[in-house]
């Protein structure tokens, strides 16, 4: 076997491979024989079949196998005699071969680079911790409350208010002519809901029980019913009551409703309630926080191939919110080649973070578990009451599936085996701050991007850079992976995110 190495380009490597003729025909020779001693031929007894006969029926479906099995076993072994782990499949491609003569392959790979994860000892990170006020658990009392709410009539002669709800009988008309699903009676109407058609529920602002009125409003020009939308509509409405929402007493017996015995008991269990949800705001600022850290502290380059794909399955994302027109107003300001350039660097990024964590989790031997994946199964099958044999029985019949659930749940435990190295300080803020912190930190990325890619403008006299300090928009591209970048996160810049 002779390898000789044609490329060694930063991450990529190319091989011309040569596997002598002798080798091969000494496969095909073993594989005819193996045939010729199990297979049972018409004609012959087992194993009695002669070798010109079986090279005749087999040879050509033989030396596919042997030669697909070679160029394997030859490339794995060319890449791992040379330590090299691929990033993505290598590409491989026969040069020469002829019945007789020896086989010459090429092998180009772009391989995983050389990670060495830092001291995490020497992060220091800091978590909010948000305390439980008493008024938020009244407010969450006052919330249970209004959901549980009855109407009782309005008692005073006065006029519908927002918030009032008026039971009224309506008939929807185009042009004079009735148009289906436009028609109600005795229907209770919530001023102020938003459940009508925009301008619909400020016209009965004022208008007392037993007027009549004709509404007039336009359908939106996106509105689902095809035949309606941007279409100018009239609704003759008579306004048959008023009501005004009277909320649920709380009290022993609201508690009970809830499934607890006691007012005391249900505010135990919403301050319970809010205390997970509060930590869970705690844990997502906190990972946010810790990954970019993780940015900030390794630059290593990433494998072009891996960066392309990100970047793909980004674009296309972004690409569909600007033909919906949904990109944010700083986004849709800029030309497409800022876009594309902002963007691959939040592709970069997620890629040096990925492979950073893969890197850990490899080191640290940590592995997603059967009774992980039990657990998130069963998490998302809480989401749908009633269907959770359903959710169960989905993968059990598509286990590829399990591996969508298999790389957030891996991430998650090399994430939280990292939080435990760190030096971790807790500070005490309150829930307001908590929320204004977790938001500031989802729009820092945007904002950094912006100065850290002009900066880099400067000190290169506006030519494209090679290493550009860049911030990302993670909540734009994709919400699953962290909203806010790191401050210093190395990004090779490509003019084709």
């Amino acid at each position: 076997m002779q390898v000789t190495e044609t490329k060694a380009e930063g991450l990529k490597h190319g091989f011309k491979v040569v596997v002598p003729a002798e080798t091969i025909a000494a496969k095909v020779t073993d594989k005819i024989k193996s045939i010729g001693e199990n297979a049972t031929i018409p004609g012959f007894r087992k194993g009695k079949a002669p070798e010109s006969f079986l090279r005749q029926r087999y040879e050509k479906a033989v030396m596919g196998e042997v030669l697909d099995e070679l160029i394997q076993s030859e490339a794995s072994k060319t890449l791992s005699e040379r330590s090299l782990r691929p990033a993505m499949r290598p590409k491989i491609e026969i040069t020469a071969f002829d019945e007789g003569k020896d086989l010459e392959f090429t092998l180009d790979v772009e391989v995983i680079p050389e990670i060495v994860p830092v001291d995490f000892a020497t992060i220091s990170l800091e978590k909010l911790i948000a305390d439980i006020p008493e008024e938020e658990i009244q407010k969450a009392l006052d919330r249970l409350a209004a959901a549980r709410s009855d109407s009782e009539p309005v008692k005073e002669d006065r006029g519908a208010e927002n918030g009032d709800i008026t039971v009224i009988d309506f008939v929807g008309s185009i042009d004079g002519v009735e148009f289906a699903g436009g028609k109600g009676e005795n229907y209770s109407l919530e001023l102020g809901s938003g459940s009508f058609i925009p301008g619909f529920e400020d016209q009965l602002i004022g208008k007392k029980a037993g007027e009549k009125l004709d509404v007039k409003v336009p359908f939106p020009a996106d509105y689902h019913a095809k035949d309606l939308a941007g279409k100018d509509a009239v609704f003759a409405v008579t306004v048959k009551e008023l009501r005004t929402k009277k909320p649920a007493e709380i009290n022993d017996d609201f508690a009970k409703f809830f499934g607890k015995n006691s007012l005391e008991e249900l505010r135990d269990m919403i301050r319970m309630e809010l205390t997970r949800e509060y930590e869970n705001v705690s844990m997502s600022n906190l990972k946010r926080v810790l990954l970019d850290a993780l940015a900030e502290a390794h630059d290593f380059p990433v494998p072009e191939s891996m960066l392309d794909l990100e970047f793909d399955s980004i674009w296309k994302q972004v690409q569909a919110a600007k033909e919906k027109n949904q990109l944010d107003e700083e986004d849709a300001e800029k030309t497409e080649e800022e876009l594309r350039e902002e963007y691959r660097s939040i592709a970069e990024r997620r890629v040096r973070l990925g492979l950073l964590l893969a890197e850990v989790g490899m080191k640290n031997k940590i592995t997603v578990t059967d009774a992980d994946l039990n657990r998130a199964i069963m998490m998302e099958a809480r989401q749908f009451p009633g269907q959770e044999k359903a959710v169960f029985d989905f993968y059990s019949k598509h286990p590829e599936m399990l591996d969508r659930l298999r790389a957030p749940l891996f991430e998650e435990k090399v994430i939280d085996f990292i939080l435990k190295a760190v030096k971790l300080n807790e500070k005490k803020v309150t829930p307001e701050e908590l929320y204004k912190a977790d938001a500031e930190e989802a729009k820092k990325p945007a904002k950094k991007a912006k100065k850290t890619a002009k900066a880099a403008d400067n000190a290169e006299e506006k030519k494209p850079a090679k290493k550009t300090k860049a911030k990302t928009k993670e909540d734009t591209a994709e919400k699953t992976e962290t909203k806010k970048t790191a401050k210093k996160t190395a990004a090779k810049k490509k003019t084709d995110k």
